[in-house]
């Protein structure tokens, strides 16, 4: 059968798509908080908190100066609503009982540092921390690596235990606007402008570390050309995007426990 004929030109297709998902989609209507229960499960589903309470995931609160956080013990794979806390700008909890993971302090200078960050996902899953442990930034040479093209930075040496400031100062200076950050011999940082793009990102970026390590293995790595790689990043990046993802996580998440968000 011989294809219809048609004036439309690649860009306009894209233009088309592109309204599609403005005007065909909606975002989830969760709270900050059910976001953050079903970030955590999530994430834990997908190997990010397997080694127990190494990792953290924060957001901003309502109320300026704020943030929201796991209570110190507490697994991703149990969080419920109950188990966030508020916490100020200097990591005390506003309930004044509750404990906040102290290595949660370096989320506070990337907050300071980008207005625009809403949520942090700090995670040490295998794949990403195997990179942190050969000296190897991510290299965007698949599709769904392109989210990280010129968007996630590599800070080379550790500081150290990460419960003071000096580790807040390097990794939002080394942050530096982008989405994303390996860490040597850590793991991985996602800043979002919302909980479902930090998590979404943290579940791509083990995802592309995982098959950049069997694809180096194989051979050699060919990068995806520039021009490629940003036109995908600025399409998988739209907030429909990662907003659609998320939430075909959560239903995996309520699927699994359809309690979880249960006051």
């Amino acid at each position: 059968m011989q294809a219809a004929q048609t004036d439309q030109t690649d860009q306009d297709i894209k233009d088309a798509v592109y309204r599609d998902l403005q005007d065909k989609t909606r975002l989830s209507s969760w709270s900050t908080v059910e976001q953050l229960v079903l970030a955590c499960r999530m994430l834990a589903a997908e190997g990010h908190w397997a080694n127990g309470l190494a990792g953290q995931i924060t957001a901003r609160g309502e109320r300026p100066g704020t943030c929201y956080t796991l209570k110190f013990g507490i697994g991703a794979d149990e969080a419920v609503p109950q188990s966030f806390i508020l916490t100020d700008d200097d990591l005390q909890p506003l309930d004044g009982v509750s404990l906040p993971n102290p290595a949660t302090r370096f989320h506070l200078w990337v907050y300071r540092a980008n207005p625009s960050v809403r949520c942090i996902v700090h995670t040490h899953p295998a794949a990403v921390s195997a990179l942190s442990m050969i000296d190897q930034p991510l290299q965007v040479a698949c599709m769904d690596a392109t989210p990280f093209y010129e968007n996630c930075g590599h800070l080379r040496e550790w500081p150290g235990l990460p419960i003071g400031n000096e580790e807040g100062r390097l990794i939002s200076e080394a942050l530096a606007g982008r989405k994303a950050l390996l860490l040597a011999h850590h793991g991985l940082l996602t800043a979002g402008e919302t909980v479902a793009e930090a998590a979404t990102l943290a579940i791509w970026m083990e995802q592309a570390a995982a098959v950049q390590l069997r694809a180096a293995a194989a051979g050699t790595i060919q990068p995806v050309p520039g021009h490629l790689a940003r036109e995908s990043r600025d399409f998988l990046l739209k907030p429909q995007i990662t907003d659609l993802t998320f939430q075909y996580f959560a239903r995996r998440v309520l699927r699994a426990d359809p309690t979880c968000l249960a006051a």
